[in-house]
């Protein structure tokens, strides 16, 4: 299991001791080693995918510890050494350093104390009783609004009319890349009104390959014996490519059945279509975004 920030802070003033230089890689390095965290563990990512939970756990621990005077940067590029107060910290360490026992320090309550945009009273990354990680607060608070969206969207999926659910995935899937256009992939879909459709669409827009495409609005599982039907359709098409879109979901069984044809079948249920219309904009629109910013090393390199 991954240590939390708070847990990682006296470890990594502990390995800063030397009065020598430390780098935030070998301080991943050795500490992963000490902690007992594993290869799999370190390569965990935080949800973004952009970085590594570990790296950035350990980033905070010792950003932490630096704004309460605790560590120092060196001139060094990206290098950190213990001060004279980290010293004495070690001469009488605690149990585990924390947000709380940091607060003892003025620099590190003008840290927490700084300006927010907001008058609201919530639990900050920089409360005592959290274990996230600034970035971790912020990725995990988008994952739950992203979710909630989600949830959201396959609602209003599930009340439309057929003909509104039949563009829709034109939509989706010319945002996806695929069809060329609007113009052309509709004109290949919508063979059917029995709560979905049925058609091909173009695979790019060169039309080098086709797709052959079925959806079904329902509530009920979609199981293996309705993807049967539809891998039936492709071969009568000689299609050797298929997408079947449902709302609700497939069975153990259909998903299982799709693993093992040779032709290439993939299914898309309720939630997947629902993640799918967020990533390209489909049925939503923009509210705002926060640009996440790190210190560019290279910059301030004077070697």
């Amino acid at each position: 299991m991954i240590p939390d920030y708070q847990t990682l802070m006296l470890p990594v003033l502990q390995h800063c001791a030397d009065g020598k230089g430390h780098s935030l890689s070998e301080m991943v390095e050795s500490l992963g080693d000490k902690g007992g965290v594993t290869v799999d563990e370190r390569k965990e990512l935080l949800p973004s995918g952009r970085a590594r939970v570990f790296d950035n756990r350990i980033g905070w621990a010792r950003t932490y510890l630096k704004k309460a005077g605790l560590l120092e940067s060196l001139s060094r590029r990206g290098q950190m050494a213990i001060t004279e107060r980290g010293r004495a910290v070690l001469k009488n360490p605690p149990d585990r350093i924390t947000v709380k026992y940091l607060q003892q320090f003025a620099e590190f309550v003008a840290f927490q104390n700084r300006p927010r945009n907001d008058d609201v009273s919530v639990t900050t990354p920089d409360s005592p009783q959290t274990t996230e990680t600034p970035e971790e607060a912020l990725e995990a608070a988008h994952q739950q609004l992203r979710r909630a969206l989600a949830d959201e969207v396959l609602e209003k999926v599930k009340a439309s009319t057929p003909g509104f659910f039949e563009q829709l995935v034109v939509e989706l899937l010319v945002a996806m890349g695929y069809g060329g256009s609007r113009k052309d992939a509709g004109e290949r879909i919508g063979q059917s009104g029995d709560e979905g459709i049925d058609g091909i669409i173009k695979e790019d827009q060169l039309g080098l390959d086709v797709i052959y495409i079925q959806a079904k609005r329902w509530e009920n599982s979609v199981g293996r014996p309705d993807v049967q039907k539809f891998v039936g359709a492709l071969q009568g098409q000689r299609a050797r490519k298929g997408v079947f879109i449902t709302t609700s979901t497939f069975t153990k069984d259909a998903l299982e059945y799709v693993k093992h044809l040779d032709s290439k079948v993939i299914l898309i249920d309720g939630e997947s279509l629902s993640q799918l219309m967020v990533d390209f904009n489909v049925g939503v629109s923009h509210v705002s975004s926060y640009e996440l910013k790190r210190i560019d090393m290279d910059y301030f390199s004077e070697e």
